[in-house]
């Protein structure tokens, strides 16, 4: 469910912090789920604990999971997460847009790639 993406510039830890949180937003892990083991999934990714340790404790730190001593940790029962995430997303949508405006993007054009990916959306 997660992978690391070396290429990318994002730390990570980040990249972690940011899988799990599309996966508990969009509902594919559910609350009270419990989370991979921080060895286990060290283990998985081939990356020190540490860094799993720490992206763990960023998702606590956010809301998005819970820790029980010596049971390991739980996604978090907040049904307010998928708004803060769609919140989220479409503060950096607005912030694409206006870009998009200053490098002289018209309109039309970014909403026909938007219908566009809308259609291939549909398809999967």
């Amino acid at each position: 469910m997660v992978y690391i993406d070396y290429q990318d510039g994002t730390p990570i830890y980040e990249q972690i912090v940011n899988r799990y949180k599309n996966l508990i937003a969009s509902g594919v892990l559910q609350p009270e789920e419990k989370m991979p083991s921080v060895r286990n999934l060290a283990m998985e990714l081939s990356i020190n604990p540490n860094t799993i340790q720490r992206a763990y404790g960023e998702l606590e730190r956010q809301g998005y999971i819970y820790s029980v001593k010596g049971r390991g940790n739980f996604v978090s029962n907040n049904a307010g997460l998928k708004e803060q995430k769609q919140k989220e997303l479409l503060t950096r949508l607005d912030g694409l847009m206006e870009e998009a405006r200053d490098a002289g993007i018209p309109w039309e054009v970014l909403t026909a790639h938007m219908e566009s990916r809308k259609k291939e959306g549909e398809g999967k």
